[in-house]
This record gives C-alpha cells, sequence and structure tokens, in this order.
C-alpha cells in the first residue's frame, strides 16, 4: 500500500498526516509482516485481517458504528519464530462513502490485524487508508434566481449561474439593485458549511463559514448590477453528503449578507450542490 498515491489528511492530534488513498469498488491489497523480537517466538491461535468502514461520533468516542466488515484468515493456530509475511487482498471492494472528518463525526477505513492468542491479551494493530469517490457532472444544472425584499426599503435580485459546482468551479453571478431606500455599506458571499449529526436528544447542527468575499464597498444606487465571481477551489470543501448510512449529512450554502451604516445585517441563504469529478 505504501506505492499508491497518498492523501494529506488532518488526524486527531491536529498534525498533517499521509495515508493511502482508494475509490469506490477498488482492490485493497498489500501485506503483513509479523516480526518477532529477537529470540522470542509468537505462540497465537490464529491471525486475521479485517478491512472496516466506520462511523464514529466525537460525543460517543469511540463507538464505532461499522457499515463495512471484511474478513481474512492469514494464518490457522500455531508459533512465529521469525519474520513472516502475509499477503492479503479485499477485492472490487463496495466503499460507496467518501472518508470524512467532521467537527462531531468521522467516516473511516482501517485495516485491522489482530493475533489472537491464549491467556494473553490479543495483538491489534491498524492502518488508516482515505476514500475519494467522483460524480459525473449533473445533466440537469439550474441557474439560481431569487429575490430578496425589505418592504418599500430594499429590493434586490441575485443570480447564480448554475446550482450545482464542482470542487474546483468557479461560481459566477449577478445581483440586481431594484430598490434601494436603505443606506449599504458593504455586501459580501459567505460560503458555509452545516454538518447534521445524529437525531433526536443527540441531535447537533454545526455550522461553520469557510470563506468570506467582498462584493462589494460602498452604496449602490437602483439599476446597479454587481458581477460575481468566486473560485472555490482554494477552499477545503468536501461534496455534498445527504444521509450517508442515516447518520449524518454535510451542506454547503451561499450567504449572501448586506451591511447598512448601522451595522444591521440581512441576510440571503441559498443551499447549492457540490460534487467531485477529479
Amino acid at each position: 500500500m505504501e506505492s499508491r498515491k497518498q492523501a494529506s489528511i488532518k488526524k486527531e492530534n491536529g498534525q498533517m498526516g499521509m495515508v493511502p488513498l482508494f475509490q469506490g469498488q477498488e482492490s485493497v491489497t498489500g501485506e503483513v509482516r509479523i516480526d518477532p523480537l529477537p529470540g522470542r517466538k509468537i505462540e497465537h491461535q490464529g491471525v486475521k485481517i479485517e478491512l472496516l468502514g466506520q462511523i464514529e461520533f466525537y460525543f460517543d468516542r469511540g463507538n464505532f458504528y461499522d457499515f463495512t466488515s471484511l474478513v481474512r484468515e492469514l494464518d490457522v493456530p500455531g508459533v512465529i519464530h521469525e519474520r513472516k509475511i502475509y499477503p492479503f487482498e479485499f477485492s472490487s471492494v463496495e466503499m460507496q462513502y467518501d472518508s470524512y472528518n467532521g467537527v462531531n463525526v468521522r467516516l473511516r477505513y482501517v485495516l485491522k490485524v489482530t493475533i489472537t492468542r491464549s491467556y494473553v491479551p490479543k495483538i491489534v494493530e491498524y492502518k488508516d487508508f482515505w476514500v475519494r469517490n467522483f460524480q459525473t457532472h449533473p445533466d440537469v444544472n439550474n441557474s439560481i434566481k431569487m429575490e430578496v425584499g425589505i418592504e418599500d426599503c430594499l429590493h434586490i435580485e441575485f443570480e447564480y449561474n448554475k446550482s450545482k459546482f464542482h470542487l474546483k468551479d468557479v461560481i459566477v453571478g449577478k445581483i440586481y439593485f431594484l430598490l434601494v431606500r436603505i443606506k449599504i455599506k458593504h455586501m459580501e458571499i459567505e460560503i458555509r458549511k452545516r454538518e447534521s449529526t445524529g437525531s433526536g436528544a443527540n441531535a447537533y447542527n454545526e455550522s461553520e463559514t469557510l470563506a468570506k468575499f467582498e462584493i462589494m464597498d460602498g452604496a449602490p444606487v437602483r439599476g446597479e448590477s454587481i458581477p460575481i465571481r468566486l473560485f472555490l477551489s482554494p477552499y477545503e470543501l468536501t461534496p455534498t453528503y445527504r444521509n450517508i448510512n442515516n447518520k449524518f449529512s454535510v451542506k454547503y450554502f451561499l450567504n449572501l449578507v448586506l451591511v447598512d451604516e448601522e451595522d444591521r445585517r440581512y441576510f440571503k441563504q441559498q443551499e447549492v450542490v457540490l460534487y467531485r469529478v477529479d
């Protein structure tokens, strides 16, 4: 697995690390090397490797929900006196979900090797790997047109060229001011991410602003049109995830924010769909 393309991910301790990268339906192959300490032997009741896909909520840390579980027996009970190498293969593995490290939840794929022993604790080792899946461009991708109004004070229309964007896309749009009777100081667009986890008493909605982009500084006048051009590639985005294994969702929104001279803020939020193509 070391020869594979690697993904850079943030680990639990906040440090960045490299792990092997896969996509769904790929075969996961490699080898397990067991080295007894010099002059020692390992008496065991069997060696196995498991491929696990797991979801963990941070409020319930250590309790994993397995959505994929495959196992290969590597050795029958016996004694290991010197280095032993076990090749393994999990063919065309169904890995339909992307790996994900969120605010309240993570989805991970891991290889777990277990050496079962009599009378003493088993030996267990883990090796994480990362999964990214790719989508095709949508057949239908309608533009977004919306109006924002405060009666007798403000009336604007905004338009985005489409409603679904790939992770390296450019959001292109326009804002038209039809009626302006309040003094707008500036206007910005935010990319907001909302992670929804759990249900009932354990339901959590976590929103974070990933990017702010000022599109106007100063007061607009009636009839004015403001262009929008927002590049997505600089930001750490994931695809939109809807109800992954009935455990969590991740949605993205474009949030239009207007601030008047008295620092009152006016919002209009619109969901957009993100997807990965390469």
